[in-house]
């Protein structure tokens, strides 16, 4: 039975990273850090088939342990300060975990086990002010946030620790990815959340930034097999992930607002203080090397991604108002 240590393993891509393992007959484990309020919402109905061990991106040593303890086969970084905007708040912590957190496990992993594959959750972040469109392995990166220039830097010292240390070390550039499980202050979960709120009359207004700025949406069921894919190669490589069709902002509402029966022009606002600082304005991904190499392709497509959100999203404020919580 293969082992794999999941670092970030509450998250989004956590959650359905390791369900993924446990399908295919892994022994999970999962790094999750010492908090006051533990959120275990995503892996509650997977809490008593996972292993849960207290470490810390900041801590060294309690890296070096865990691996040490568990002697896992696969080692998946998801962790890291993943908010965009918050990166400008708090650029100095963004730096500390989403780029020289990986330095700290990478130098961990060296230090216990070379022999240990270890996948880096890269970003299409990282391409910014984009240089070519789409976007592949080989376009340059121009980052835009501190978030963008911390994802580089963890980027690099992962094709780094490969070239110097012969290490397996592979990055997934993965472009957005959204679920019903994506958090609340995502701009795809603001706005598929205050679509069912807005139907439920607990919410008048939704309140966006760029309405006009583009991505490649994806679901991130289908990204977590591609991170797994990577790592069963015979060579460490960096890839793409994405769908290879960008939609705006305004395309995303216009889908949620439309499945929850409203007319979104009635209640979307745009407010330039959302506007972050330095914008990505369009991002599109050339998935072309996965679909060759991994056989790797995304089935579920944008408009059904955004329509099983709202779903989700309809249900949770409904069952919520039952309880006497409406505000979800």
């Amino acid at each position: 039975m293969k082992k794999a240590i999941i670092t970030g393993i509450t998250g989004q891509d956590g959650s359905y990273l390791a369900e993924l393992l446990l399908e295919k007959g892994y022994e999970v484990h999962g790094m999750v850090r010492r908090s006051s309020v533990e959120k275990f919402d995503r892996i509650e109905h997977i809490l008593n088939k996972i292993h849960l061990h207290q470490a810390d991106l900041l801590d060294q040593m309690s890296i070096v342990n865990l691996l040490a303890s568990v002697k896992p086969q696969e080692v998946y970084n998801l962790a890291a300060q993943t908010f965009v905007p918050t990166s400008w708040l708090q650029p100095l912590l963004t730096g500390e975990f989403t780029a020289l957190g990986v330095t700290r496990i990478l130098e961990s992993i060296r230090l216990v086990d070379k022999s240990i594959k270890f996948y880096q959750a890269s970003s299409s972040e990282m391409f910014g002010k984009v240089k070519q469109t789409p976007q592949n392995e080989e376009t340059p990166f121009h980052p835009r946030s501190p978030y963008g220039v911390a994802k580089v830097y963890g980027h690099f010292i992962t094709v780094n620790y490969r070239e110097s240390y012969n290490m397996f070390c592979a990055s997934g550039i993965l472009f957005n990815h959204e679920s019903p499980r994506r958090g609340k202050e995502f701009v795809s979960r603001k706005v598929t959340l205050s679509a069912a709120r807005i139907k439920h009359g607990l919410q008048d207004k939704l309140k966006l930034g760029n309405l006009d700025a583009q991505r490649d949406w994806g679901f991130a069921g289908d990204y977590v097999q591609a991170m797994h894919l990577m790592l069963q190669q015979n060579q460490p490589q960096d890839f793409v992930i994405g769908t290879g069709v960008s939609h705006t902002v305004r395309d995303l509402v216009e889908i949620a607002f439309g499945y929850a029966g409203l007319d979104w022009k009635k209640y979307v606002e745009t407010d330039p203080a959302l506007a972050r600082p330095a914008e990505v304005e369009y991002l599109r991904a050339d998935a072309s090397k996965a679909k060759k190499i991994l056989k790797w392709r995304p089935k579920v497509s944008f408009e059904k991604l955004i329509e099983m959100m709202v779903e989700s999203d309809l249900k949770l404020v409904q069952e919520a108002a039952k309880r006497g919580a409406p505000l979800v």
